[in-house]
């Protein structure tokens, strides 16, 4: 029976243990403090692509992390055109054309340590629209609630493209059976899913909570700003604009 979690924290311990006690967990091990690997990422990533707008998708956004390479090498031989934020904000986002990758080469393309050879920063002022986000989950809620590894990251970058000016997209997750919950609590800056696909099933929100509009300034410390160039920059061109 899917657990009910009164805070995030307990959410995610609770489902980094369970993976590993079930023999689900996949390299990177542990998966303990990440977005965890699972067995069947896969199958889930190939779930998600006979969904719309995924599956007629011609630019997605998708998280860096390990259990979405399949989902990101699936998207580059559907051609694709996918785009990943630089691990922490460090940078801008990096695009990944299918165009200019060769077919055995889509699989080196898609992952963080090797992609980088066929990867092109793209500046903020020149992301394109999207159709549709990937983002990783540590845990997930049948009403599309989710948290990450709590760091924020995956929201704030739902959050830069909406402080762009980029219209609401479908956020889609893709997790293990196990990391779906019956509930987490949710806050402000949450991006809503819109589906979760896992190895043996998908699960469509049919009313997906408010996306937020742009980024909470007051949530930010000067300290992020630094750690995080993407936002300094991006809050001078909003302040230039203003």
């Amino acid at each position: 029976m899917a657990r009910d979690f009164a805070d995030k924290s307990a959410a995610r311990q609770w489902v980094w243990d369970r993976l590993v006690a079930e023999g689900e967990a996949r390299f990177p091990f542990p998966p303990h403090g990440r977005i965890p690997n699972f067995a069947g990422a896969e199958v889930a990533a190939a779930r998600l692509f006979n969904i719309e707008p995924w599956k007629s998708a011609t630019a997605i956004k998708v998280n860096p992390d390990s259990p979405q390479r399949p989902l990101r090498a699936e998207a580059l031989r559907r051609g694709i055109t996918v785009f990943v934020p630089t691990p922490r904000l460090r940078g801008a986002f990096k695009k990944l054309d299918p165009r200019r990758i060769p077919p055995d080469r889509i699989n080196e393309a898609a992952s963080l340590s090797r992609g980088d050879r066929w990867s092109e920063e793209v500046a903020l002022v020149d992301m394109p629209w999207l159709d549709a986000i990937v983002c990783g989950s540590v845990a997930v809620t049948r009403d599309g609630r989710r948290c990450g590894k709590g760091e924020g990251y995956s929201d704030l970058e739902f959050a830069i493209l909406r402080e762009l000016g980029h219209p609401p997209m479908p956020v889609a997750t893709t997790v293990h059976d196990l990391q779906v919950v019956a509930s987490v609590p949710r806050d402000p800056t949450d991006q809503p899913l819109s589906v979760i696909a896992t190895p043996t099933h998908a699960i469509r929100i049919k009313c997906p909570s408010v996306a937020p509009t742009g980024i909470d300034w007051t949530r930010l410390s000067p300290e992020d700003l630094e750690e995080m160039p993407i936002l300094a920059e991006l809050k001078r061109m909003t302040t230039s604009n203003a």
